[in-house]
């Protein structure tokens, strides 16, 4: 009689995959996630390249090329390497980021409208800030940093604890969210009311949202604490899709629920934290992202790669298109061209959730 090894159900995700097999390892993934993935970054890409062609001292692709492959002209690349290099890659890396936040908290809420920004959480970093500029008189990165995690923190808990009634529904915590979002503006415009003239010009110019001033220096600690946000996303990732099939079945799979879910909302929250602390709010990208790579990817839930991907190729053509503008007219930050699009979004998402909500009840 033979022994009957205990085998681990295969769980259907909705997802065509595809393995990749090596001498000691087998990865599996999903191919139409990874193709639309691909082809996002590269169109991303393009639009980044197209970018760094613009500015006062305007250059053509090839010229571009040439530099980035360290030919041409001395001051070509200059100008490339070192003036527009750095604005066109936070495009990309914040871009990427914060579609990365919007798709775990969608995720978790399993809403659409679930996005950081939406619920509060970039409100919360953005007083925080906001209090450290004016009040503790302090503007260097980390310090910004700090106070953008833990303002956004504490206004998760609040949120949270505001909208618990035997549980956490996504819908109430959304417009529990909204509400707390509309409190803290109004505290961050009685700060700047407060404040010092010149002060008050910058935060307001830093809250519109900004990438034009962003340098290799101060890059470089942004691209460390991204390092770590996105590897700690990457590594939950897994349980993450694992929570859409809701927590008795997570739990089966082995998946500590309480313990995982906080963990990622520490991660999403600190994605949202580190961008506004490095460019101040950039609105409607982690909104908009998961979704549209959610309707590409053909896919039942959203995925973190997908909304990568499709955060960067947003971010980064909000990006050119200020560029644009700021050659027929004048410079524009890059935070008012995000709100301005995401909000007609936000309009059509309204309705749309509206509409499916009537026909349901």
């Amino acid at each position: 009689m033979s022994a009957v090894e205990p085998r681990t159900a295969r769980v259907d995700f909705g997802y065509t995959t595809g393995t990749l097999r090596g001498g000691f390892f087998s990865f599996r993934f999903p191919v139409r996630v990874v193709a639309v993935s691909a082809a996002l970054a590269l169109v991303a890409a393009a639009l980044g390249i197209v970018a760094l062609t613009l500015g006062d001292y305007p250059l053509s692709v090839a010229e571009v090329v040439r530099a980035v492959g360290g030919g041409g002209e001395r001051f070509q690349r200059l100008v490339v390497l070192e003036w527009r290099m750095p604005v066109v890659l936070a495009a990309l890396v914040f871009g990427a980021v914060l579609g990365i936040g919007g798709a775990i908290f969608q995720s978790l809420t399993r809403n659409p409208l679930g996005s950081p920004d939406v619920i509060g959480f970039d409100a919360g970093s953005y007083t925080a800030v906001v209090v450290t500029i004016l009040v503790l008189g302090t503007r260097d990165y980390w310090s910004l940093a700090g106070a953008a995690v833990v303002g956004g923190i504490l206004t998760a808990v609040v949120v949270y604890v505001l909208a618990y009634r035997r549980g956490v529904q996504g819908f109430r915590l959304i417009i529990v969210g909204i509400g707390v979002s509309a409190m803290l503006g109004s505290v961050n415009s009685y700060l700047i009311t407060r404040a010092d003239l010149q002060d008050a010009m910058a935060v307001g110019f830093w809250g519109a949202g900004s990438i034009a001033r962003v340098t290799w220096t101060s890059m470089v600690p942004v691209l460390v604490g991204f390092a770590v946000v996105v590897a700690a996303a990457a590594a939950l990732a897994p349980s993450l899709r694992r929570l859409e099939l809701g927590d008795d079945a997570a739990v089966t799979q082995g998946t500590r629920v309480g313990l995982v879910r906080l963990a990622l909302i520490v991660v999403g929250v600190a994605t949202t934290a580190l961008v506004t602390a490095a460019a101040g709010p950039l609105g409607f990208i982690a909104l908009v992202a998961p979704q549209l790579a959610r309707r590409l990817t053909r896919s039942p839930g959203v995925s973190l790669l997908g909304a990568a991907a499709m955060g960067a190729t947003l971010l980064v053509s909000a990006h050119l298109l200020s560029l644009v503008v700021a050659s027929a007219y004048r410079p524009v930050p890059v935070g008012l061209i995000t709100v301005c699009v995401g909000g007609l979004y936000l309009i059509w998402l309204l309705v749309r959730e509206a509409r499916r909500q009537a026909v349901t009840s």
